[in-house]
C-alpha cells in the first residue's frame, strides 16, 4: 500500500469517476448477458477500485512473485471485479463487457483465475478466506513480504468454514492477511439478520481479530483502513465496510431482488440515465455476436476457441527438491501402504528441510533454493503417518484440527505457489466430506497431493461410517484429478515420488491394514528393481490364457491367491493390476478381452468403481467378451475384514468360483 496518510483530491476525484463508469460497466455486462449479480457488484465496486489501485499489483507484471494476493470470496460479484481490472489496464474492458457469461470468453459468471488479475476461482461461498490462508502461508514459507487481501460478503459469514479459517489465521499468526467484508446487510432471501442471525463482529473479535468499521463507499476511509491493516503486524484485521446494495441507482438500492437479477432494457435505460452513462449497449451486442461466429473466412469455431483458451491458460509448476532413492520392501517386511507413504515423507524432510542444492549451468555453479514442502493434517497424524515428517520439519507441518473443509482448501491454494503440498486424511473425510473443496481445487488447477488412508473394507471394525468404499466413484467426477491406488508398499513408495515430481492434482488412496509385498514368480519384489511407475500403465503380475482378473490396491494380493488356486485346478489365468483406474491402459485391456472372460475384483462400490470403468471401455470398444463385476453391494458392518469380505461375496473362494463359472459359460458358448 502507498505510504500516503490519505488520498489526494485528484486521486479521490479519479476514484469517484471510475466508480461511476464501473457501475455503468456492471449494468451493461449483466443486461447484455440477461443474468448476473448487479446489486452486490455495485456495493463492492468502491472496495475493489481502492484495493486494486493501491495494493501491490501491476497489470504489466501480473506474475511478480512479490505481488500482493487479492482473493475474491464472493465470486458472484465478478462484474465489479472485471470492471475494476479492465479500467485499471489488466485487459480491454470492452472484452469483459461483451464477453461476460458467454461461452468462448474467459469472463465467467463467477471470478475465474484465467482472467488477468484474478488469483483464485471462487463462487462457492465461504471458501475464500481458506484460500487466502493458503496464499498468506505461502508468503511465510517463501520468505516473501507480500500481503493477502480477502474480500468477502456478509452473508457468507454464516458458513462454518469461515469460522474454521478465522481460527487457522490466528493460530499460525497470518497477520499479513486482511479481510474486507462488503456489509450491505442483504442476501438472496432478504436481510442477513432474518435469514440467519449472527454476531459477525463478535465472532471475529472472539477469535482474536482486530475489527475496523468504515463507510464502504468512502474511498478515503477504505484506503485508510487498508493501510492501517497492512501496518498492523501483531494481529489479523477484518474491515467491516458498510455498503448499499445497488448503490447510486435509486430503484436498485437496498432491494435484494437485484442480488442476482439483471435489469430489463427499460430498467437499464433508467439506471444509466441516473448514472449519466453513455448508452452504447448496441456496440457491445455486436461484439458479443462475434464470439459465437462459426468457422468461415479464417474465423475459428466456438469449440475451437474454447479449446485454444483452455490449452493456453494452464498452470505450470516447478518443484525443486531431492526426491531421494526408492526403498525396497521384501516378503518378510510386514507393512501397510500408509507407513510406506510416511517413510517417503520422512525421507523428504531429512533431505530437504532447511537445505539448498547446487547444480551446474553453462559451466557455472549457482545455488538454487529447495522448494518448500508443506504437509497438512486434521488431527490424524499418527494414523495417516505424517507424524515423522512433523517431528523433523515442524515449521512445515500444519495441524488444522477437525476442520477438514478449511484445511483442504488451504492446502489447495498453497500448492499453486510452487510449494510441494500434501494433505493426508481418512478417505471418508479427505474425499467424501470435502468433495466440494476438492472440486474447487480441481477448477483452480491446483498442485495438491491428496493422500487418503482407511479406504475400503479392510478398515474393518470401524464400521460403515468409516469404510470409504466410494472414493473412486466420487473422484471420477473431477476432470483433472489423477487417481492412483497402489498395491503394496513398494508401489506406494514409487507412486509418492512420482506424484511429487509431476504437476497436477493427485489422489493416492490406500487401506489401513498391512498388505503383503507383491512378488514375482521367483519371489523377488514385483514393484522394485527395474520397475518404474508410469501413470496409466497397467501391470501384468501373473500370466495365463483362460481368463483375467483385473484388480487394484489391497485386493491385488487376494487376486494372486486366487490365481494360485486356479492354476492348481487347471485354470491358467492372468492377473492385471490397474493402479490408475481413470486412465486405462487400453493395450493391456484389449489383451485381456482377447484372452477370455474378465472379472473385476475390488473393495469398492460395485456400481461406481473399477468394474464400471472397465465395462464402459469394453462396451465402447464394440468387442464381445464375458464380463463379471465383483465389488461391494451395500454398506459394510463392524467386524474383521475377512468376515466383511465374506459377507460381500469377496472372499478368495468366491472369486475362484466366479472365475471358473465365467470360463465354463464362455466354453459353453
Amino acid at each position: 500500500m502507498s505510504n500516503k496518510r490519505e488520498l489526494t483530491k485528484e486521486q479521490l476525484a479519479n476514484l469517484k469517476e471510475l466508480s461511476r463508469l464501473a457501475r455503468g460497466d456492471i449494468l451493461k455486462m449483466t443486461t447484455l448477458a440477461k443474468c448476473g449479480h448487479p446489486g452486490g457488484s455495485m456495493s463492492s465496486i468502491d472496495i475493489y477500485l481502492v484495493l486494486y489501485s493501491f495494493a501491490n499489483v501491476n497489470s504489466k507484471y501480473q506474475d511478480d512473485p512479490d505481488r500482493d494476493r487479492v482473493i475474491i470470496s464472493h465470486g458472484h460479484t465478478s462484474p465489479g471485479v472485471y470492471s475494476t481490472l479492465g479500467r485499471l489496464g489488466f485487459f480491454n474492458i470492452d472484452d469483459a463487457i461483451s464477453g461476460f457469461r458467454k461461452a468462448g470468453s474467459i469472463f465467467d459468471g463467477h471470478v475465474d483465475w484465467k482472467v488477468p488479475g484474478v488469483e483464485w476461482s471462487s463462487g462457492n461461498l465461504g471458501q475464500g478466506l481458506s484460500a487466502g490462508c493458503g496464499f498468506a502461508l505461502a508468503g511465510k514459507l517463501l520468505n516473501k513480504d507480500f500481503h493477502t487481501f480477502v474480500v468477502m460478503s456478509d452473508g457468507e459469514q454464516q458458513k462454518g468454514q469461515v469460522s474454521e479459517a478465522r481460527r487457522f489465521v490466528k493460530k499460525y499468526n497470518l497477520n499479513d492477511l486482511t479481510v474486507i467484508i462488503d456489509y450491505n446487510n442483504l442476501q438472496i432471501s432478504g436481510k442477513i439478520t432474518d435469514v440467519m442471525p449472527q454476531n459477525i463482529r463478535g465472532n471475529y473479535i472472539a477469535d482474536g481479530w482486530k475489527v475496523l468499521e468504515i463507510d464502504g463507499h468512502n474511498h478515503n476511509q477504505i484506503y485508510e483502513a487498508l493501510k492501517k491493516s497492512v501496518n498492523t503486524k501483531d494481529t489479523p484485521v477484518a474491515i467491516f465496510a458498510y455498503t448499499t446494495m445497488g448503490k447510486d441507482v435509486s430503484f436498485m438500492e437496498n432491494d435484494e431482488q437485484f442480488h442476482g437479477k439483471a435489469l430489463s432494457i427499460e430498467q437499464y435505460k433508467k439506471a444509466i440515465t441516473e448514472l449519466d452513462i453513455y448508452d452504447d449497449l448496441d456496440k457491445y451486442y455486436r461484439l458479443r455476436q462475434q464470439i459465437i461466429r462459426t468457422k468461415r473466412k479464417g474465423n475459428i469455431s466456438l469449440k475451437e476457441r474454447v479449446i485454444k483458451i483452455e490449452k493456453e491458460l494452464k498452470r505450470a509448476y516447478k518443484i525443486n527438491i531431492d526426491f531421494g532413492i526408492p526403498k525396497t520392501y521384501y516378503k518378510e517386511d510386514k507393512l501397510d501402504n500408509r507407513s510406506a507413504f510416511g517413510n517417503v515423507l520422512k525421507e523428504f524432510a531429512e533431505l530437504n528441510c532447511r537445505r539448498s542444492v547446487v547444480y551446474e549451468e553453462s559451466s557455472n555453479f549457482r545455488e538454487v533454493s529447495i522448494s518448500p514442502i508443506a504437509v497438512f493434517d486434521c488431527d490424524l497424524a499418527t494414523s495417516v503417518k505424517t507424524d515423522k515428517f512433523a517431528s523433523i520439519c515442524p515449521d512445515n507441518f500444519f495441524e488444522g484440527g477437525v476442520q477438514e473443509h478449511n484445511t483442504v482448501a488451504i492446502a489447495g491454494a498453497l500448492s499453486t505457489q510452487n510449494i510441494l503440498t500434501f494433505f493426508a486424511d481418512f478417505g471418508v473425510f479427505g474425499i467424501d466430506e470435502t468433495y466440494n473443496q476438492q472440486r474447487l481445487n480441481d477448477i483452480n488447477q491446483t498442485n495438491l497431493k491428496l493422500i487418503t488412508t482407511h479406504c475400503g473394507l479392510n478398515v474393518g471394525e470401524d464400521g460403515k461410517t468409516h469404510h470409504c468404499i466410494d472414493y473412486l466413484g466420487v473422484m471420477r467426477n473431477l476432470h483433472n484429478f489423477h487417481i492412483i491406488i497402489p498395491a503394496d508398499p513398494n508401489q506406494t513408495d514409487r507412486v509418492i515420488r512420482h506424484i511429487s515430481k509431476n504437476s497436477g492434482n493427485f489422489l493416492v488412496a490406500m487401506g489401513r491394514g498391512k498388505v503383503p509385498v507383491i512378488l514375482k514368480d521367483d519371489k523377488s519384489p514385483y514393484f522394485a528393481g527395474d520397475y518404474k511407475f508410469k501413470y496409466g500403465k497397467a501391470d501384468l503380475v501373473r500370466d495365463g490364457n483362460r481368463a483375467t482378473i483385473i484388480s487394484m490396491g489391497f485386493m491385488l494380493n487376494r487376486a494372486i491367491k486366487a490365481w494360485e488356486i486356479l492354476k492348481n485346478k487347471g485354470y491358467p489365468i492372468r492377473v492385471l493390476n490397474v493402479s490408475c483406474p481413470t486412465k486405462l491402459d487400453e493395450e493391456a485391456i484389449n489383451n485381456c478381452i482377447n484372452t477370455g472372460p474378465i472379472i473385476t475384483y475390488e473393495d469398492h462400490n460395485v456400481q461406481t468403481g473399477l468394474g464400471n470403468i472397465v465395462a464402459d471401455y469394453i462396451a465402447q470398444s464394440g468387442k464381445m467378451v464375458r464380463f463379471k463385476k465383483l465389488g461391494i453391494n451395500n454398506y459394510g458392518l463392524s467386524g474383521e475384514s475377512e468376515e466383511l469380505f465374506e459377507i460381500q461375496g469377496l472372499s478368495v473362494e468366491n472369486l475362484v468360483n466366479s472365475v471358473i463359472k465365467e470360463i465354463k459359460l464362455q466354453f459353453a458358448l
